[in-house]
């Protein structure tokens, strides 16, 4: 892990030169968070883990604890990659049912040279992790979780489906609950909004809602199965 400056009041934590970057990055999230929940770590005011670091922000004006947060990071098995428990964090499972009838499937199947039936066995019999959220409240960047389906993680579909880009052309509008693929990610559009991604299928899942606690369905961390309905 590196400690790599991020102004006065936080740090960004880089965990690029681990194994599995992401599972370390979220076991170290998780750890801050819970050490500032129980007052280990003051003046902690947000934890923003992404696919390879994590953003601790502290209180602006206050400064950072970092020599507490590496005290956390090393009781957590968080500094040294090789000590990591690779399956950690344990976080909630989600099913989300999905209308396979995205209008890219059938390019996404002829793309990789299967049938379309072959794209939804791929997708729904994987089981996906949430790696990080961005881009839109709700959102969450799905990738294949080879602890849970290591066979279907290998798989010449999945790895083929996970090797496509974005599309040539986004769209202007993509409709909320639009299920997509693209760039080794897997997401599901919570509201509407401008898209590139491969749209595989629909769901009615309500991902972002500001009058539930928490607001978010989806959290890093967390796995999602996809159900054909």
């Amino acid at each position: 892990m590196r400690e790599l400056p991020a102004g006065i009041d936080a740090v960004l934590l880089d965990f690029a030169d681990a194994e599995a970057p992401w599972r370390h990055a979220l076991l170290a999230a998780d750890a801050v968070r819970a050490a500032a929940a129980d007052g280990v770590l003051t003046g902690v005011l947000d934890v923003v883990p992404t696919a390879e670091t994590v953003l601790v922000q502290g209180t602006p004006g206050a400064g950072l604890d970092r020599l507490g947060i590496r005290r956390v990071l090393r009781a957590a098995g968080s500094a040294r990659p090789d000590t990591a428990d690779p399956t950690a964090p344990t976080a909630p499972s989600i099913t989300v049912d999905v209308r396979y009838d995205g209008a890219d499937l059938a390019d996404v199947a002829a793309a990789i040279g299967v049938d379309p039936e072959q794209v939804v066995a791929a997708h729904t019999d994987t089981v996906w992790r949430v790696q990080f959220m961005g881009f839109a409240p709700g959102f969450g960047y799905l990738v294949p979780d080879s602890t849970r389906s290591p066979d279907v993680a290998h798989g010449p579909t999945l790895d083929a489906l996970c090797g496509l880009g974005r599309r040539a052309e986004s769209r202007s509008s993509v409709p909320a609950g639009s299920v997509a693929i693209a760039a080794g990610y897997s997401a599901v559009y919570p509201r509407s909004s401008p898209g590139g991604w491969n749209l595989l299928g629909t769901s009615t899942i309500d991902l972002w809602d500001v009058d539930r606690t928490p607001p978010a369905v989806l959290a890093p961390g967390a796995t999602v199965r996809f159900r054909a309905t």
